[in-house]
């Protein structure tokens, strides 16, 4: 019930908003025809029908953008929306331009076309600000509110208070809960209604329509019970797993030729069109860098290192990549040349670090010493975005320090990744910066998306321009 619910608010906010979008083109594609046609230069001979239909054609691409924010829709604040909303925009805008380049179209007014996306995206945001309460209310409101009995021990009850509290606006009516313990101290939910045995008769007494199990008892004879008891009296049955809590780990369901199984995380680059559009990203953006920028980028370290550090241009060392395999990765040598020295050279470069040279330190703040590695994006080694490799020594004592350390080998390394862009860069002084970075490299992986690696790329990019404090 709650997943269809969810489902079909979802979709009633969708199809609402495109509906209001759609309707707001043409209102003001005639106000602006009949009061402003001199300004915004829009007529009646225009072709405005192609333009409509790209903005309906961008809405429905965008409608995944809505369904992503899950059971968060209707909890949306005053920036979240606005950026939900932004996302909308951004893809009606690529079509609607794309459109427009392509058929060279100049009847139509760019004015018009770039204010109704502002004002697009300004309703889009009070849109989903206020319409999704008012949809639930209007169709799960008081006439569709479902009573809810809770089955579980105590300590399990209490912790799904504020989840219940987040699924009122589906039409879940907490009633009570019955208890697998011995007693039944209350808990926020509500009255103690009973022990188990109580429960065929508390449905009939209160027209449950609904019994939620947040754990399985003790035995398949209770838990057998729940289910006829539920059946025989048209009760829906939701089980809620406890297997995060025995595993300590978040877990991700998945089904498989009818067997069910959990895993710790979802691999989206495990699909074969993902990992061909992250290539297809990786060389639209590497290619340019490696043929354009990096060429007179070369000569230019090259001539300041003869001055101040003469030596090698790159500094070339083995890292690991996908699946732990070694490669050789590229660098603008930023230190003194020494004696080779493994342990010396395992040291995390510091701020005022007296080994590197003065050039280098600017090279250094603005990233621009990482650039060679496009070559080994160039050549598939690395990507533009994923978790950054470290030196094999590095490797090793992370891996003693952080117990899912391994698991960011499941993809390529990155020139820049998710922690990079959040931050999280230079040299790691503590555990707990350890676990942050061990964290995102972890969401990027169980959540890559084209978009997300759009996303990293243009706040790196940024930080190339105004680095952050732990550039160095």
């Amino acid at each position: 019930m709650l997943l269809n619910r969810h489902r079909g608010l979802t979709n009633l906010h969708n199809a609402a908003t495109l509906l209001v979008v759609a309707v707001f083109f043409w209102l003001y594609a005639e106000f602006i025809i009949n009061w402003f046609s001199d300004v915004v230069r829009l007529t009646r001979e225009a072709q405005i029908m192609p333009y409509f239909l790209s903005v309906v054609v961008g809405l429905l691409f965008g409608w995944r953008q809505v369904v992503q924010e899950g059971p968060r829709l209707t909890r949306l604040g005053g920036g979240e929306a606005a950026a939900l909303a932004g996302r909308q925009v951004a893809i009606v805008a690529l079509v609607v331009f794309s459109l427009m380049f392509a058929t060279q179209d100049r009847s139509i007014s760019r004015l018009f076309l770039g204010t109704f996306l502002l004002f697009a995206w300004l309703g889009l945001t009070a849109l989903h600000r206020v319409l999704p309460h008012r949809l639930a209310e209007l169709f799960y409101g008081r006439g569709q509110k479902v009573p809810t009995l809770f089955v579980g021990r105590t300590a399990h009850l209490a912790g799904v208070e504020d989840w219940v509290r987040q699924r009122h606006h589906l039409g879940v009516q907490p009633i009570g809960y019955v208890t697998l313990d011995a007693t039944g101290s209350t808990p926020p939910l509500g009255s103690w209604l009973g022990s188990l045995a109580e429960l065929p008769a508390l449905i009939e007494k209160f027209s449950v329509g609904q019994v939620i199990m947040m754990e399985l008892p003790a035995s398949d004879a209770q838990t057998r019970a729940v289910i006829e008891a539920c059946q025989d009296r048209g009760c829906r049955l939701l089980l809620h797993h406890d297997i995060e809590e025995r595993l300590g780990h978040p877990v991700v369901s998945t089904e498989e030729d009818g067997h069910h199984f959990f895993t710790l995380h979802e691999e989206p680059l495990e699909e074969p069109i993902n990992r061909a559009l992250k290539r297809l990203f990786d060389l639209v953006v590497s290619l340019p860098v490696v043929v354009l920028i990096l060429p007179p980028l070369c000569l230019v370290v090259w001539l300041v290192q003869r001055v101040q550090s003469p030596g090698p241009l790159f500094h070339i060392r083995p890292r690991a990549g996908e699946q732990r395999t070694q490669f050789r990765m590229l660098k603008f040598r930023t230190m003194h040349v020494a004696p080779p020295d493994e342990r010396a050279e395992v040291k995390q470069a510091q701020a005022d670090d007296q080994r590197i040279f003065p050039f280098a330190r600017w090279l250094r703040r603005h990233s621009l010493d990482e650039f060679p590695q496009f070559w080994n994006v160039f050549t598939g080694q690395m990507s533009i975005v994923g978790p950054r490799p470290v030196m094999p020594l590095l490797d090793a004592e992370f891996e003693r320090q952080a117990r899912a350390y391994r698991t960011k080998h499941l993809v390529k390394p990155g020139i820049t990744g998710l922690a990079q862009s959040e931050g999280f860069r230079g040299e790691i002084k503590t555990p707990e910066q350890l676990q942050e970075r061990i964290r995102l490299d972890l969401h990027y992986i169980a959540h890559w998306s084209f978009w997300l690696d759009v996303q990293v790329t243009a706040k790196t990019l940024w930080q190339v321009f105004f680095p952050p404090p732990s550039a160095y």
